[in-house]
């Protein structure tokens, strides 16, 4: 059942810089993403929306409220408006095309944030011609359906995608010892990975069976957002394949005790 996507060629646990390393630069932002790249980051987890003339930017929320000093909702607003906008009131909101093309090397989670930005992401992707370097994901299966369904028009390649949330719970259930027959067709239709929440509160979400049984699916595991260094250990022990991190200097150092940092610095291009 195992497939071999170029996104999840890595030797070791993978180490995802979330949005860039929220920790140390203005979250979603080229100053976090080169940050991330200086330290040796070669995987990048960020978030897609499209404005209102489909320019897909790299933004975590639907507005731009929180982050920037405007206001206003990115579907509804043009490129030039966005543009305009500073996250934490210094950095430009980066369109994804720019973040892909600034560090070529590197390789991208990108997570879809609604359906709005699945014409405009492949396109995007088609052109710039990132297919293998990318892992689709999304809190929707519908959105991640129809993403797939896209894909056909856009390019042959086998494309990284992740489990939906439905998948994640048949997964989760399998672990329980629940049936595991749609897991399979999803595993043979370029579904990769299960992406999720180191725990839901105090519960832990991933778990050894949890592990177990994604890998016999030939599933990879990548746990969000890990920032209490314990549980980076705890998930490691348990043999996980990607931790999601705003403690980018915090997962460096534990991977590198353990002899896992194997990362080279991705190059930024002038």
């Amino acid at each position: 059942m195992r497939r071999s996507y170029e996104f999840l060629d890595h030797p070791g646990p993978i180490p995802f810089a979330h949005r860039g390393g929220a920790a140390g630069r203005p979250e979603n932002s080229m100053a976090a993403f080169q940050r991330a790249a200086d330290l040796g980051y070669r995987y990048l987890e960020t978030d897609a929306h499209a404005t209102a003339d489909g320019v897909v930017v790299a933004f975590h929320d639907r507005t731009l409220d929180r982050v920037t000093d405007r206001t206003g909702t990115i579907s509804r607003l043009p490129w030039a408006e966005v543009a305009k906008a500073r996250i934490a009131g210094t950095e430009p909101v980066p369109r994804l095309e720019d973040v892909l093309g600034s560090f070529p090397d590197a390789r991208v989670n990108i997570d879809l944030k609604d359906a709005h930005v699945i014409g405009p992401l492949a396109t995007t992707l088609h052109r710039t011609n990132a297919w293998n370097r990318v892992c689709i994901t999304s809190f929707s299966t519908r959105r991640l359906a129809q993403l797939r369904a896209r894909l056909p028009l856009f390019t042959d390649r086998d494309v990284c995608t992740a489990l939906g949330p439905r998948g994640l719970m048949a997964l989760r259930a399998k672990s329980y010892g629940g049936p595991a027959a749609k897991l399979v067709r999803l595993a043979a239709t370029g579904v990769a990975c299960a992406q999720v929440p180191y725990g839901l509160g105090p519960v832990p979400f991933v778990t050894e069976s949890f592990v177990e049984h994604a890998h016999r699916l030939g599933l990879q595991v990548h746990a969000w957002t890990v920032n209490d260094p314990a549980a980076m250990r705890r998930l490691l022990d348990l043999g996980i394949d990607g931790i999601m991190t705003d403690e980018l200097e915090a997962l460096r150092r534990i991977m590198a005790e353990r002899g896992l940092w194997h990362s080279p610095s991705p190059a930024r291009t002038p």
